[in-house]
């Protein structure tokens, strides 16, 4: 029994170790980047096959009018593009936090692959919120599809973050370790679409007029907003700094004019 028991302890150790050991930063990051492109090209692939205007409909549905014809497929692109930003900005945050990762791991690696696989699910995402742009039952069941997806790509780029913060010395920079500057950036880059496709998700039980162009609307005004919010933390941080340093200054000159008065005076 005794045996059991250390032998239990020494796997146990030993698969430990085995999550805790490095891993090449660099190939993580260039698998990362070819499934993304990969992602990205099939969105566009999708496009070009079902989404361009038959000439003949051209002639004789729209009178020769090509802009009309594709106006016809106006949820189509919508949804392109709403997929698309997304597929950006989770690009995007992803690279931020490989940025100031400087040591990967073998279970940063694993939560990597599985952030990818619901990357890859990003086309069939856009497949399904465009082929049912319709009001119906399916168009809401697409959109919480959509969500599910987006959550578990972003929720597991989080786990990245918070499994390098349980080694912050040896896998973070100093940056975006608990205190650094770009520590509150990174939490909320990394909460953001997590959050944001919950919201969606709850959205679509609570609004039965949630429609498959409102979640794509969404998905493009994110960026836009996220840029807002750091430009206004950045003004704001600041307006701080500079009503700080201006009551450092009177203190200091309050002090200064002390020093110079005669000890009569200062009783006075």
């Amino acid at each position: 029994g005794q045996r059991d028991e250390e032998e239990e302890q020494h796997s146990l150790e030993t698969f430990t170790f085995y999550l805790s050991e490095p891993l090449s930063k660099e190939r993580v990051e260039a698998f990362s980047d070819g499934v993304y492109a990969i992602v990205a090209t099939l969105l566009i692939c999708d496009i070009c096959e079902d989404n361009v205007a038959d000439p003949r409909d051209v002639e004789e549905k729209f009178h020769g009018s090509l802009l009309e014809a594709l106006s016809e497929y106006g949820p189509n692109y919508l949804a392109y593009f709403g997929s698309f930003v997304t597929i950006g900005l989770l690009w995007f945050v992803h690279h931020s936090l490989f940025l100031y990762v400087i040591k990967t791991t073998r279970l940063m690696g694993l939560l990597n692959i599985f952030s990818l696989a619901f990357i890859g699910g990003l086309p069939l995402a856009y497949q399904l919120t465009s082929e049912f742009a319709e009001k119906s039952h399916n168009e809401i069941e697409a959109i919480q599809i959509s969500c599910v997806i987006t959550f578990f790509a972003s929720i597991f780029q989080f786990a990245i973050w918070t499994t390098a913060l349980l080694h912050e010395q040896e896998t973070l920079h100093p940056f975006a370790r608990y205190g650094g500057k770009e520590h509150a950036f990174m939490f909320a880059k990394l909460a953001l679409y997590p959050c944001v496709s919950l919201g969606a998700f709850f959205l679509t039980c609570l609004l039965s007029e949630f429609s498959t162009a409102v979640f794509h609307l969404m998905q493009i005004v994110i960026p836009f907003a996220f840029l807002a919010l750091r430009i206004f933390v950045r003004i704001s941080l600041t307006v701080i700094k500079s009503v700080m340093s201006l009551s450092r200054k009177k203190v200091v000159l309050l002090e200064e004019e002390e020093a110079c008065l005669s000890p009569s005076e200062t009783l006075s």
